[in-house]
This record gives structure tokens, C-alpha cells and sequence, in this order.
């Protein structure tokens, strides 16, 4: 179990497999910058994002369950991308709405669209994201207890903001249960938790949310412009070694490195260069990503001009 700030080369990346991809697929500012201005009728975008990431993490799962027959739907389109994995956010109803208990039909809704993309080798990680004002109480670890048991059948990684929960004893508890520590970077204001490189289950996860401290807690901001945020290589270098420590430690066997900063298509342009600092060599990139961040993406991408060339790139 590991935590820290990296500096220098740091350790090399290990055996684990290490995965870079953008949170969530469906964005209409995505439009004209991620995905193509004139699109054929056949166009899809889950499967042209596979082709430029190996795994993607579900933000629709948050705000509601996916049906079985969504789930499925989305394994069949990335089938052709045989390493991609899904990572998954669960339903806020177990996160964030938390004044009365779950139901067994609630479980229910979720195990029935995640069983498809888990029976299908298709669902590397769930993610329990719980926001800032869920502090290190006794009834927050039990309410953390409770879910960690309900949905264990999965590979889990939780996501906590508030800096108390930084306890050994929490960390310890994480690794016994098999449960991911989830290493975050956000503005960081009074009791946030900073950067770090935890290792608590065989599954590593990263998720960088960029730092836009005007808006990040301000009570009317939009959500789009929360993830309003482009990072510079210089601030996205510390978190690739944090990464290839992540990966270097034994007991990691997979790393999802995800970028949350979604606002027209910045997480994509992000992801790319962290991939490309990992691979050490320039990467293929939506030539719309790369006209809109051709000053940050220069070093790390060549752009595909269409879904026609968009096949079989990785």
C-alpha cells in the first residue's frame, strides 16, 4: 500500500496491464471537437471512441441503472476491440442518497445491467464515488460497509473526497475487503484529500477531475463547467508516474487512468497525452480533438481524419 507525491522517473511500470480512457461517451459539446462534423449514418460513437482508448468509464450509470438490453448493447459494440473494458459509476441511490435504506428491487436494477457487461469479461471495475460532505463518521463506514458487501460480486473501487478518510485503518480496511482506493485529482480546498498513489486491491484507478477551482464547489455552477479544464503535460506527468507506481506494485494487475475533465472533449485530449507519456511515442488522436489542443497535444498525437481510417489503429 503505497501513497505519495512521485518525483523523477520513478518506478517502472510492472506486469499490470495499464489502461488510459475518457469518463463517459456522450456529450453533445463533443460534437464537431471529439467526433466528426459530418458523420456517416452508420457512425457509433462508443465504437469510435474504442478505437483510440482500451476502456471508458460509465457516467449514465450514476443517474440511473442501465437495462440489461443497454449493456448488452454496448459489449456488442465494442466487440471488435477485444482488450476494451468498461469501467462503471454506481447509481448515486447508494451514494449520495442516503437518508433512508436500499431496497432489494434497487440491488436488483443494478446487478441485472452489470451481470451482462461482467458475464461478458467486458466490466473492469464499479466505482463508488461519494462526494466531499461524506466524511470518516462511524455511520458513513457502515453505510461504505453495507454497499461493499451488497455489490462484492464485482471488481470494486471507491472514490472518497474528504481527507479524514485517510486513516490507516481505513486504508487496511479497503485492502482487506479487496476493495480499490481510488487516487483523485481535484481543487484542492480545506480537507480535500491531495494526490496520492494507494494500492488497496489488484485493481488500480486514477481519476483526474481538473482544477477548476471557481466552479468546482460553486453552488450554481454547471456541471460542464466543473469539468471545464485542460491540463498542461507539466501537470499530467506527476500523476503518469503516479500510475506506473500504481502498476510497478504486485498486487496490481490492472490500472484505469480515467479523465473526468469532459467539457468539449478536454478529457480526451488528456487521456491521449498520458497515454502517449506511458507508449513514449505519439498516439492516434480525432483530428478534431487535435485542431481544438494542438498547442497541448503537439508531442503526443497524429490525428485521424475520419471514422473511415479510425479502424483498427490500436
Amino acid at each position: 500500500m503505497r501513497s505519495g507525491r512521485s518525483s523523477g522517473r520513478g518506478p517502472a511500470a510492472g506486469k499490470a496491464k495499464m489502461r488510459f480512457g475518457p469518463a463517459g461517451w456522450m456529450y453533445k459539446d463533443w460534437e464537431g471537437v471529439v467526433y466528426p462534423e459530418a458523420k456517416p449514418p452508420s457512425f457509433d460513437a462508443l465504437r469510435y471512441i474504442a478505437e483510440f482508448f482500451d476502456t471508458v468509464e460509465v457516467n449514465s450509470s450514476y443517474y440511473g441503472p442501465p437495462l440489461p438490453r443497454t449493456t448488452a448493447s454496448w459489449v456488442q459494440r465494442v466487440e471488435e476491440s477485444h482488450d476494451f473494458r468498461f469501467t462503471a459509476k454506481l447509481w448515486k441511490r447508494f451514494t449520495h442518497e442516503r437518508d433512508k435504506a436500499w431496497t432489494t428491487a434497487e440491488v436488483d436494477q443494478v446487478t441485472a445491467g452489470f451481470d451482462v457487461m461482467m458475464d461478458a469479461g467486458k466490466l473492469g471495475a464499479v466505482l463508488l464515488q461519494f462526494p466531499w460532505s461524506f466524511k470518516h463518521t462511524e455511520e458513513n463506514r457502515e453505510w461504505l460497509g453495507d454497499v461493499v458487501r451488497t455489490f462484492r460480486q464485482y471488481p470494486l473501487v471507491v472514490e472518497v473526497r474528504h481527507s479524514t478518510w485517510l486513516a490507516p485503518e481505513f486504508l487496511s480496511s479497503l485492502q482487506e475487503e479487496g476493495v480499490g482506493f481510488v487516487n483523485i485529482d481535484q481543487p484542492l480546498y480545506h480537507d480535500s484529500i491531495g494526490p496520492s498513489a494507494h494500492v488497496t486491491s489488484h485493481v488500480g484507478y486514477v481519476r483526474v477531475h481538473g482544477r477548476n477551482y471557481k466552479d468546482w464547489f460553486r453552488e450554481k455552477a454547471p456541471v460542464e463547467q466543473r469539468y471545464n479544464y485542460l491540463y498542461r503535460a507539466d501537470e499530467l506527468e506527476p500523476w503518469v508516474e503516479r500510475a506506473r507506481e500504481i502498476a510497478a506494485d504486485p498486487a496490481t494487475k490492472e490500472v484505469f487512468v480515467i479523465t473526468n475533465n469532459h467539457y468539449k472533449g478536454k478529457a480526451v485530449a488528456n487521456a491521449l497525452m498520458m497515454k502517449a507519456m506511458i507508449t513514449g511515442a505519439r498516439v492516434p488522436a480525432p483530428a478534431g480533438v487535435v485542431e481544438a489542443y494542438g498547442d497541448a497535444l503537439d508531442r503526443y498525437a497524429v490525428p485521424v481524419k475520419d471514422d473511415a481510417e479510425a479502424v483498427n489503429i490500436r
